[in-house]
């Protein structure tokens, strides 16, 4: 193949996967049309775009992109085909897994997709790592949560001592309302009547 044939293959790749840092690597072997078809078009549904890549061509153009997936990783070896899309990594992860886990297609897929790894923000990760991290959403609500805990622990730590002084302050007022309402009557029954 000329260089510049193998040129530009490298530019469409560039051009194809700029900006992607969130990916999974799998490997397809065996599977026909009918199957591919249905694959892909379920994932496209879940916005999950799917290339075969030359394993050549695509480490050459992630170096220069500054992807770090290593030369002598096993995600070069065999066919590969790069899947992404979706908001996140593990979306992207997720909506994989429930595919080839579908009880309906699940044995159409069994031993013919497999999954190699997953690239989270430009460094690779395994594919387990990539369906337990948060989706953006998921990290959002954490770094809120995360926020609002201590303001809540000030808020009560306020609130308690506050509280228990305006309880005590109540308590004395009734005791006060109470004393001079007795003591009035007291007074009447303790002086001997007049003779």
């Amino acid at each position: 193949m000329s260089k510049v044939i193998k040129q530009m293959q490298m530019d469409a790749i560039k051009t194809t996967f700029d900006g992607v840092r969130d990916m999974v690597v799998l490997s397809v072997k065996g599977l026909n049309s009918l199957a591919d078809g249905q694959f892909r078009t379920a994932l496209r549904k879940k916005k999950i775009r799917l290339q075969v890549v030359k394993n050549s061509y695509t480490r050459r153009v992630f170096k220069e992109m500054g992807l770090n997936l290593p030369d002598d990783s096993p995600i070069w070896k065999g066919t590969t085909v790069l899947a992404w899309g979706a908001n996140s990594v593990s979306e992207l992860s997720r909506g994989i897994e429930t595919e080839l886990k579908d009880i309906k297609k699940a044995p159409q897929y069994k031993d013919k997709v497999t999954i190699k790894g997953a690239m989270a923000d430009g460094q690779p990760v395994t594919f387990e790592q990539a369906l337990k991290m948060p989706t953006r959403e998921e990290a959002i609500a954490r770094v809120l949560s995360l926020a609002m805990s201590p303001a809540a622990n000030i808020v009560g730590a306020l609130k308690g001592p506050a509280s228990g002084v305006a309880g005590q302050v109540k308590t004395i007022s009734e005791k006060k309302e109470e004393t001079p309402a007795a003591a009035p009557e007291a007074a009447p029954e303790a002086a001997p009547p007049p003779a």
